[in-house]
Protein backbone atom coordinates (compact mmCIF):
# COMPACT_ATOMS: atom_id res chain seq x y z
CA UNK A 1 0.00 0.00 0.00
CA UNK A 2 1.18 3.56 -0.79
CA UNK A 3 2.10 5.96 2.07
CA UNK A 4 -0.26 8.76 2.13
CA UNK A 5 -0.51 11.52 -0.92
CA UNK A 6 -0.19 14.84 0.78
CA UNK A 7 2.70 16.68 0.02
CA UNK A 8 3.54 17.27 4.21
CA UNK A 9 7.20 18.74 5.41
CA UNK A 10 9.08 15.35 5.20
CA UNK A 11 7.31 13.86 3.11
CA UNK A 12 7.84 10.22 2.02
CA UNK A 13 6.21 7.88 -0.49
CA UNK A 14 6.66 4.10 0.08
CA UNK A 15 5.09 1.06 -2.07
CA UNK A 16 5.97 -2.14 -3.97
CA UNK A 17 5.75 -2.23 -8.03
CA UNK A 18 3.28 -4.47 -9.07
CA UNK A 19 3.33 -6.84 -11.72
CA UNK A 20 1.86 -4.81 -14.12
CA UNK A 21 4.29 -2.40 -13.65
CA UNK A 22 7.45 -4.45 -14.87
CA UNK A 23 9.71 -3.51 -17.51
CA UNK A 24 8.21 0.42 -17.20
CA UNK A 25 11.01 3.00 -16.99
CA UNK A 26 11.42 4.55 -13.57
CA UNK A 27 10.16 7.93 -14.03
CA UNK A 28 6.77 6.93 -16.08
CA UNK A 29 5.71 4.21 -13.68
CA UNK A 30 6.30 5.61 -10.65
CA UNK A 31 3.87 9.00 -11.84
CA UNK A 32 1.17 6.14 -12.23
CA UNK A 33 1.96 4.49 -8.90
CA UNK A 34 2.12 8.49 -7.49
CA UNK A 35 -0.19 10.07 -9.28
CA UNK A 36 0.06 13.47 -7.40
CA UNK A 37 3.48 13.59 -8.64
CA UNK A 38 3.88 14.52 -12.32
CA UNK A 39 6.30 12.65 -14.52
CA UNK A 40 8.36 15.35 -14.39
CA UNK A 41 8.73 15.89 -10.60
CA UNK A 42 9.58 12.61 -10.40
CA UNK A 43 12.24 12.75 -13.19
CA UNK A 44 13.49 15.69 -11.24
CA UNK A 45 13.42 14.18 -8.10
CA UNK A 46 15.65 10.96 -9.44
CA UNK A 47 18.04 13.03 -10.80
CA UNK A 48 18.37 15.03 -7.09
CA UNK A 49 19.12 11.28 -5.72
CA UNK A 50 15.60 11.43 -3.97
CA UNK A 51 14.25 7.95 -5.30
CA UNK A 52 15.35 4.25 -4.11
CA UNK A 53 15.28 0.97 -5.16
CA UNK A 54 15.47 -1.37 -2.49
CA UNK A 55 16.83 0.97 -0.46
CA UNK A 56 19.49 2.26 -3.02
CA UNK A 57 19.66 5.61 -4.61
CA UNK A 58 18.75 5.23 -8.46
CA UNK A 59 20.26 8.11 -10.80
CA UNK A 60 18.66 7.08 -13.91
CA UNK A 61 15.19 7.83 -15.42
CA UNK A 62 15.19 5.09 -17.57
CA UNK A 63 16.22 2.40 -14.82
CA UNK A 64 13.21 -0.53 -15.48
CA UNK A 65 10.98 -1.40 -12.93
CA UNK A 66 11.13 -4.58 -11.78
CA UNK A 67 7.77 -6.39 -9.55
CA UNK A 68 8.43 -6.58 -6.23
CA UNK A 69 11.06 -3.61 -5.86
CA UNK A 70 10.05 -1.55 -2.87
CA UNK A 71 10.81 1.97 -3.84
CA UNK A 72 10.68 5.28 -2.12
CA UNK A 73 10.34 8.80 -3.11
CA UNK A 74 11.80 11.61 -0.36
CA UNK A 75 9.28 14.61 -1.70
CA UNK A 76 11.15 17.99 0.24
CA UNK A 77 9.64 20.82 1.28
CA UNK A 78 8.13 23.47 -1.78
CA UNK A 79 10.44 26.00 -2.41
CA UNK A 80 8.38 29.33 -2.05
CA UNK A 81 7.62 30.99 -5.47
CA UNK A 82 10.23 34.38 -5.81
CA UNK A 83 7.07 36.30 -6.58
CA UNK A 84 5.35 38.72 -4.02
CA UNK A 85 2.25 37.87 -2.35
CA UNK A 86 -0.41 40.38 -2.03
CA UNK A 87 -3.58 40.99 -0.64
CA UNK A 88 -6.45 41.81 -3.48
CA UNK A 89 -9.31 41.18 -2.98
CA UNK A 90 -10.87 37.82 -4.84
CA UNK A 91 -14.14 36.81 -6.24
CA UNK A 92 -13.78 32.86 -4.75
CA UNK A 93 -16.82 31.56 -6.04
CA UNK A 94 -15.75 27.64 -5.07
CA UNK A 95 -12.73 26.20 -2.98
CA UNK A 96 -11.48 23.39 -1.44
CA UNK A 97 -7.66 21.99 -0.39
CA UNK A 98 -7.11 21.08 -4.19
CA UNK A 99 -8.35 23.77 -6.00
CA UNK A 100 -9.97 26.61 -6.99
CA UNK A 101 -12.70 29.12 -9.15
CA UNK A 102 -12.28 32.36 -9.28
CA UNK A 103 -14.80 35.31 -10.61
CA UNK A 104 -11.78 37.49 -12.36
CA UNK A 105 -12.87 41.24 -13.46
CA UNK A 106 -11.75 42.52 -16.20
CA UNK A 107 -8.96 44.41 -16.55
CA UNK A 108 -6.64 41.86 -13.58
CA UNK A 109 -3.50 40.48 -15.46
CA UNK A 110 -3.37 36.30 -14.34
CA UNK A 111 1.16 36.18 -14.53
CA UNK A 112 3.10 38.57 -14.03
CA UNK A 113 5.15 39.61 -17.30
CA UNK A 114 7.08 42.76 -18.55
CA UNK A 115 4.58 45.42 -17.41
CA UNK A 116 3.25 43.95 -15.01
CA UNK A 117 5.25 42.78 -12.48
CA UNK A 118 2.96 42.43 -9.61
CA UNK A 119 -1.09 43.55 -9.11
CA UNK A 120 -1.54 39.99 -11.08
CA UNK A 121 -3.71 37.32 -10.35
CA UNK A 122 -1.14 35.23 -9.13
CA UNK A 123 0.37 37.76 -6.43
CA UNK A 124 -3.36 37.63 -5.26
CA UNK A 125 -3.44 33.39 -5.33
CA UNK A 126 0.23 33.87 -3.43
CA UNK A 127 -1.36 35.36 -0.83
CA UNK A 128 -4.93 34.17 -0.47
CA UNK A 129 -3.83 30.36 -0.54
CA UNK A 130 -0.80 31.37 1.92
CA UNK A 131 0.38 27.61 3.46
CA UNK A 132 -2.50 25.62 1.37
CA UNK A 133 -0.07 25.28 -2.30
CA UNK A 134 1.12 21.74 -1.92
CA UNK A 135 4.33 22.58 -4.28
CA UNK A 136 3.38 22.12 -8.23
CA UNK A 137 7.05 21.36 -9.77
CA UNK A 138 8.36 21.92 -6.47
CA UNK A 139 7.51 25.62 -5.99
CA UNK A 140 4.99 26.70 -3.92
CA UNK A 141 2.84 28.55 -6.50
CA UNK A 142 -0.94 28.20 -8.24
CA UNK A 143 -1.46 25.85 -10.89
CA UNK A 144 -2.49 28.22 -13.87
CA UNK A 145 -4.01 25.44 -16.31
CA UNK A 146 -5.55 28.13 -18.17
CA UNK A 147 -5.87 31.83 -18.93
CA UNK A 148 -8.47 34.67 -19.69
CA UNK A 149 -7.40 37.89 -21.19
CA UNK A 150 -6.69 40.68 -19.11
CA UNK A 151 -9.47 42.46 -20.52
CA UNK A 152 -11.88 39.62 -20.56
CA UNK A 153 -13.61 38.63 -17.26
CA UNK A 154 -14.99 35.77 -15.76
CA UNK A 155 -14.69 32.01 -14.29
CA UNK A 156 -10.99 30.37 -14.17
CA UNK A 157 -9.70 27.28 -12.19
CA UNK A 158 -6.66 27.14 -10.69
CA UNK A 159 -4.91 24.26 -8.87
CA UNK A 160 -3.43 24.10 -5.78
CA UNK A 161 -1.60 20.57 -5.66
CA UNK A 162 0.10 18.68 -8.43
CA UNK A 163 -2.76 16.33 -8.52
CA UNK A 164 -5.50 18.80 -9.02
CA UNK A 165 -2.98 20.21 -11.52
CA UNK A 166 -2.40 17.02 -13.01
CA UNK A 167 -6.16 16.59 -13.68
CA UNK A 168 -6.97 19.56 -14.65
CA UNK A 169 -4.57 19.97 -17.81
CA UNK A 170 -5.38 16.36 -18.78
CA UNK A 171 -9.14 17.58 -19.36
CA UNK A 172 -8.38 20.02 -21.19
CA UNK A 173 -6.26 18.28 -23.14
CA UNK A 174 -9.05 16.05 -23.64
CA UNK A 175 -11.55 19.53 -25.02
CA UNK A 176 -13.62 17.99 -22.03
CA UNK A 177 -13.94 21.03 -20.25
CA UNK A 178 -17.42 22.95 -20.50
CA UNK A 179 -16.47 26.41 -20.88
CA UNK A 180 -18.85 28.42 -22.76
CA UNK A 181 -18.87 32.55 -23.39
CA UNK A 182 -20.77 35.45 -23.83
CA UNK A 183 -19.61 38.15 -26.87
CA UNK A 184 -21.35 40.80 -28.02
CA UNK A 185 -20.57 41.08 -31.55
CA UNK A 186 -20.74 43.44 -34.87
CA UNK A 187 -23.27 42.68 -36.50
CA UNK A 188 -25.34 39.88 -36.90
CA UNK A 189 -23.85 36.45 -37.92
CA UNK A 190 -25.75 34.83 -40.93
CA UNK A 191 -26.43 31.84 -39.84
CA UNK A 192 -27.37 32.57 -36.78
CA UNK A 193 -25.40 29.75 -35.26
CA UNK A 194 -22.90 28.18 -36.12
CA UNK A 195 -18.88 26.51 -36.19
CA UNK A 196 -15.21 28.22 -37.21
CA UNK A 197 -12.32 25.95 -37.31
CA UNK A 198 -8.73 27.58 -37.98
CA UNK A 199 -5.61 27.35 -36.99
CA UNK A 200 -4.48 30.48 -35.03
CA UNK A 201 -1.05 31.34 -34.12
CA UNK A 202 0.81 34.54 -34.24
CA UNK A 203 0.42 37.54 -36.40
CA UNK A 204 3.11 37.94 -39.11
CA UNK A 205 2.38 41.71 -39.61
CA UNK A 206 1.87 42.44 -35.55
CA UNK A 207 3.00 40.43 -33.23
CA UNK A 208 0.79 41.89 -30.70
CA UNK A 209 -2.06 39.99 -32.23
CA UNK A 210 -2.94 36.44 -33.14
CA UNK A 211 -4.13 35.35 -36.71
CA UNK A 212 -6.02 32.29 -38.53
CA UNK A 213 -2.84 30.69 -40.24
CA UNK A 214 -2.62 27.95 -42.65
CA UNK A 215 -2.20 24.12 -42.17
CA UNK A 216 0.79 23.02 -40.92
CA UNK A 217 1.22 26.63 -38.91
CA UNK A 218 -0.43 27.74 -35.00
CA UNK A 219 -2.54 25.35 -33.30
CA UNK A 220 -5.63 23.73 -34.20
CA UNK A 221 -8.54 25.71 -33.10
CA UNK A 222 -12.18 25.27 -32.69
CA UNK A 223 -14.62 28.03 -31.95
CA UNK A 224 -18.94 27.08 -31.62
CA UNK A 225 -21.45 30.09 -31.46
CA UNK A 226 -25.26 30.22 -31.23
CA UNK A 227 -27.17 33.31 -31.34
CA UNK A 228 -28.67 34.74 -28.08
CA UNK A 229 -30.09 38.32 -28.52
CA UNK A 230 -30.20 40.56 -31.79
CA UNK A 231 -29.13 43.99 -30.98
CA UNK A 232 -29.09 47.33 -33.42
CA UNK A 233 -25.92 46.80 -35.03
CA UNK A 234 -24.84 44.02 -32.94
CA UNK A 235 -25.86 40.36 -31.59
CA UNK A 236 -25.23 38.57 -28.67
CA UNK A 237 -23.90 35.51 -28.51
CA UNK A 238 -22.57 32.29 -26.48
CA UNK A 239 -19.10 30.75 -27.77
CA UNK A 240 -18.45 27.38 -26.69
CA UNK A 241 -14.88 26.47 -26.99
CA UNK A 242 -13.48 23.06 -28.25
CA UNK A 243 -9.84 24.50 -27.74
CA UNK A 244 -8.55 27.02 -25.98
CA UNK A 245 -6.20 28.78 -28.08
CA UNK A 246 -4.84 32.54 -27.20
CA UNK A 247 -7.42 35.10 -28.44
CA UNK A 248 -9.76 32.54 -29.54
CA UNK A 249 -13.17 33.96 -29.79
CA UNK A 250 -11.74 37.16 -30.59
CA UNK A 251 -10.04 35.73 -33.78
CA UNK A 252 -12.60 33.82 -34.87
CA UNK A 253 -15.55 35.84 -34.59
CA UNK A 254 -13.18 38.63 -36.26
CA UNK A 255 -12.69 36.05 -39.44
CA UNK A 256 -15.83 35.55 -40.41
CA UNK A 257 -16.76 39.23 -39.84
CA UNK A 258 -18.64 40.07 -36.47
CA UNK A 259 -15.55 40.82 -34.17
CA UNK A 260 -16.08 41.87 -30.88
CA UNK A 261 -17.19 45.34 -29.57
CA UNK A 262 -14.66 47.18 -27.95
CA UNK A 263 -11.84 44.66 -28.80
CA UNK A 264 -9.04 47.38 -29.44
CA UNK A 265 -6.81 44.76 -31.63
CA UNK A 266 -9.35 42.85 -33.80
CA UNK A 267 -12.75 45.62 -34.05
CA UNK A 268 -12.94 48.69 -36.39
CA UNK A 269 -16.52 49.39 -35.80
CA UNK A 270 -18.54 51.22 -37.63
CA UNK A 271 -19.21 55.28 -36.28
CA UNK A 272 -22.08 54.47 -34.75
CA UNK A 273 -20.93 51.82 -32.28
CA UNK A 274 -18.12 53.95 -31.69
CA UNK A 275 -19.76 56.53 -30.41
CA UNK A 276 -22.30 54.18 -28.38
CA UNK A 277 -19.23 52.65 -26.59
CA UNK A 278 -17.82 56.09 -26.07
CA UNK A 279 -21.10 57.14 -24.16
CA UNK A 280 -21.22 54.04 -22.20
CA UNK A 281 -17.71 54.33 -21.18
CA UNK A 282 -16.60 50.86 -22.35
CA UNK A 283 -12.85 50.43 -22.65
CA UNK A 284 -12.21 46.55 -23.29
CA UNK A 285 -13.82 43.78 -25.34
CA UNK A 286 -17.07 42.35 -24.83
CA UNK A 287 -16.30 38.79 -23.47
CA UNK A 288 -17.38 37.63 -20.26
CA UNK A 289 -16.47 33.83 -19.69
CA UNK A 290 -19.75 32.75 -17.91
CA UNK A 291 -19.73 28.76 -17.69
CA UNK A 292 -16.79 26.60 -16.73
CA UNK A 293 -17.76 22.85 -16.11
CA UNK A 294 -15.33 19.74 -15.12
CA UNK A 295 -14.82 16.39 -13.64
CA UNK A 296 -12.97 17.59 -10.21
CA UNK A 297 -9.91 15.78 -10.64
CA UNK A 298 -9.66 13.80 -7.25
CA UNK A 299 -12.95 13.61 -6.06
CA UNK A 300 -14.59 12.72 -9.33
CA UNK A 301 -17.50 15.21 -9.08
CA UNK A 302 -19.32 17.20 -11.56
CA UNK A 303 -18.96 20.32 -11.00
CA UNK A 304 -20.65 23.48 -12.84
CA UNK A 305 -20.07 27.02 -12.49
CA UNK A 306 -22.07 30.20 -13.57
CA UNK A 307 -21.25 34.31 -13.49
CA UNK A 308 -23.89 36.36 -13.96
CA UNK A 309 -23.07 39.05 -17.07
CA UNK A 310 -20.69 42.07 -14.97
CA UNK A 311 -22.23 45.63 -14.85
CA UNK A 312 -19.97 47.31 -17.57
CA UNK A 313 -21.36 44.50 -20.21
CA UNK A 314 -25.10 44.64 -18.80
CA UNK A 315 -25.02 48.22 -19.27
CA UNK A 316 -23.92 47.68 -22.53
CA UNK A 317 -26.37 45.58 -23.37
CA UNK A 318 -28.94 47.48 -22.62
CA UNK A 319 -28.23 50.60 -24.46
CA UNK A 320 -27.79 47.90 -27.36
CA UNK A 321 -31.41 47.33 -26.78
CA UNK A 322 -34.11 48.28 -29.77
Amino acid sequence: MNAAQSNSPADIRTGTVPDGAAGQRLDAGLAILEPTLSRERIKALILQGAVKLDGKPVARPSVKLAAGARYSVVVPDALPLDTLAQDIALAVVFEDSHLLVIDKPAGLVVHPAAGHADGTLVNALLHHCAGQLSGIGGVARPGIVHRIDKDTSGLLVVAKTDAAHLGLAAQFAEHSINRRYVAIVQGRPLPADGTVRGNIGRSDHDRKKMAMVGEGRGKHAVTHFTTEERLRGATRVECRLETGRTHQVRVHMASIGHALLGDPLYSKPPKALRDLLKAADFRRQALHAQRLGFIHPVTGSECDFFSPIPADMAELLDGLRV
